[in-house]
């Protein structure tokens, strides 16, 4: 075990080192210049080049990234072109947004998938097993931005129940109205990311019903139902814990759009506006933690799932 944590964290550095070339040179063809931006359109071109000398974007592109890159292994993650404050300082307070948005998204996903995943093939065949299968089609189908613009007009336009938009200057010193202000979100992206793994949920727990063990189980008296959750769910987990990784990729991307639709301060609306900016020093930095987040998810899903998966050990 200690092996193979050593050689999948050697690989995580790698994923992380190979990402943070990728998202550089990436941002260095987009198109626009941040030292005009900043300047004004009124500024000379002398002015402008003396502007981006001073910010170093002149440099020389191996120059720039190690200057980067040798901030990120001390733990500095730069400072905006823009503004001049810390970006990790900036990253840190949006992440009070969207790190509690990513967890209650999350949350309900499972709590939507898990059960009626698992009724729906039990009762495949039937007519609640095919409302369930129907359901969780046209849900995953369903655009975040569209679902979330529904909910808003039946939970706050309608009902009144949630706001429709918008964080308490409070932040999370107000948890109430703090969490008030993420239900809707979290249950936009829930939903969404909830019907796609509902429809993994009845398809692993259909494939555990024809294993052996599940039939044996049955031949010795249980019923169909009782041998497949005592004996086929636990089998079911292991698969759920895997695709729970790929879940955090999409809850990020749902984020970001999300946090756009909600105007929620968080880390995928910031992101927004600095790629409008051309603020290069934290957009680069905002996709590598983004982009670091579901590397080390994955890390952490291998290894759960060799620790509980016996199969896996002995390979």
């Amino acid at each position: 075990m200690i092996r193979y944590t050593l050689v999948r964290g050697a690989l995580l550095v790698a994923g992380l080192l190979v990402s943070s070339v990728i998202i550089f040179l990436t941002l260095r063809v987009f198109p626009g210049d941040v030292a005009q931006l900043i300047a004004g359109t009124q500024a000379s071109p002398a002015e402008v080049e003396a502007l981006r000398e001073s910010l170093g974007l002149n440099r020389p592109l191996p120059a720039q990234y190690a200057e980067w890159i040798g901030g990120l292994f001390r733990g500095d993650l730069g400072t905006s072109l823009i503004s001049g404050a810390s970006v990790g300082e900036e990253l840190a307070q949006k992440a009070q947004v969207t790190v509690p948005l990513g967890i209650l998204s999350l949350l309900i996903a499972v709590l939507i998938a898990v059960p009626f995943g698992i009724l729906a093939a039990l009762q495949r065949g039937r007519r609640t097993g095919t409302a369930l299968s129907v359901g969780a089609q046209a849900l995953a189908a369903v655009p975040v931005v569209w679902a979330g613009m529904m909910l808003i007009v039946v939970f706050s336009v309608w009902l009144g129940w949630l706001p429709p938009q918008g964080f308490p200057r409070t932040g999370w010193s107000t948890p109430g109205k703090a969490l008030e202000s993420l239900l809707l979100p979290a249950l936009t992206i829930g939903i969404v990311e909830g019907a796609m793994l509902m429809r993994f949920v009845r398809s692993a727990t259909l494939q555990a019903a024809g294993q052996d063990f599940v039939r044996t189980a049955a031949a010795k008296g249980l019923t169909r139902t009782r041998a497949l959750i005592s004996h086929g769910i636990p089998a079911v987990g292991l698969s759920i814990v895997t695709v729970l990784g790929l879940q955090v990729a999409g809850i990020i991307v749902g984020s970001v759009v999300i946090e756009q639709l909600f105007t929620l301060p968080g880390i995928g609306r910031m992101l927004v506006t600095d790629v409008g900016t051309r603020d290069l020093i934290k957009v680069q930095s905002e996709l590598l933690v983004l982009t670091g987040f579901v590397l080390v998810v994955g890390f952490v899903v291998d290894l759960v799932h060799r620790a509980i998966d016996p199969r896996q050990r002995e390979a």
